[in-house]
């Protein structure tokens, strides 16, 4: 007798996905260098570079800095701006055959809400993300910070936006679970869980900053725990969908951020040193919820024992 197949799709809110597995933005460019290494088809989601209203040429260098178990940076939000997103790189995105989905930013309300609004009303965007949550630009993290500030700017962009909302949380915050709970209120589709922690790196021979924006996000296995936790702090927090990201290389970190709550993940900093990291992912991960009796991923979602530890070393 065979096994039954496996179900990986998964729905966030209004967003359904053929697998949990997306790849995070800035991480994956616009898909055309990535293309070659990796059948971008099988991929849940894509998110491309976060963009804005008007280009950007981001913050001065360094802008990227290895650090242990890590990578900081502070590119600053360099990107091209809607137009040229929407005329050039939207086009070849829509005929990968995955869903697309687009981060925007904003300085202000009305900013996410004209992006959101403009991006939303093209054809092959499947959902928004909102990155709230940008530790290296000024105000970036302004809308991600605050509860009722984060509420208003989701709602005023769901009620003029016509795709799936998702909204990308900062974990450099007293409570996350606070601005998850304004996101849901406001009435995102899913949370995205986490944005890059606050750090920086010093050159101490030179008496400098390395980065030359003196901090910037740290990304890559050193946040993993965070992000989970995270996770894990949200889900019985708010009903909304989660999707997992901090960290995750390998197929037992996806176990890990589904288990604790997330429905999906994004990869990130894995893409630059492992691109094919997400095909490994996809092809073991029906045996991985297979092996907990589990026919779906959505059987598997939250599934964690909190009351349960691990028992100690013999």
């Amino acid at each position: 007798m065979s096994n039954p197949p496996i179900d990986l799709s998964v729905t966030l809110g209004r967003l359904r996905l053929t697998n949990p597995v997306m790849v995070a933005s800035g991480t994956f460019g616009y898909a055309r260098e990535m293309e070659r290494i990796v059948d971008c088809r099988r991929l849940g989601g894509i998110l491309p570079k976060t963009i804005t209203a008007m280009p950007r040429i981001g913050n001065a260098p360094w802008r990227t800095v290895e650090v242990s178990a890590g990578l900081l940076n502070a590119i600053g939000l360099d990107n091209d701006g809607v137009e040229t997103f929407l005329n050039h790189h939207l086009p070849y995105l829509r005929e990968i055959g995955t869903a697309i989905i687009v981060s925007v930013a904003g300085r202000t309300e009305d900013d996410f809400v004209a992006l959101a609004e403009q991006v939303g009303e093209a054809d092959g965007v499947a959902a928004i993300e909102l990155n709230l949550s940008c530790p290296n630009v000024s105000g970036g993290v302004d809308f991600g910070t605050d509860p009722r500030s984060c509420e208003r700017v989701v709602a005023a962009v769901r009620h003029r936006c016509r795709v799936p909302i998702l909204a990308k949380l900062t974990p450099n915050v007293t409570s996350i679970a606070d601005i998850a709970r304004g996101a849901a209120g406001g009435g995102a589709d899913a949370v995205c869980l986490i944005n890059t922690v606050l750090a920086m790196a010093i050159d101490w021979r030179k008496r400098r900053p390395m980065l030359g924006n003196v901090m910037g996000g740290m990304s890559g296995p050193a946040i993993k725990p965070i992000a989970l936790r995270c996770v894990h702090q949200v889900r019985s927090a708010v009903p909304i969908p989660i999707v997992g990201i901090g960290g995750i290389a390998n197929l037992d970190d996806v176990m890990q951020f589904i288990v604790a709550g997330a429905s999906a993940v994004q990869i990130g900093t894995a893409n630059y040193y492992d691109p094919q990291a997400s095909m490994r992912i996809i092809d073991r991960l029906p045996a991985a919820i297979a092996s907990l009796g589990a026919v779906s991923v959505a059987e598997v979602v939250g599934s964690l024992d909190a009351t349960k530890t691990m028992p100690p070393e013999p």
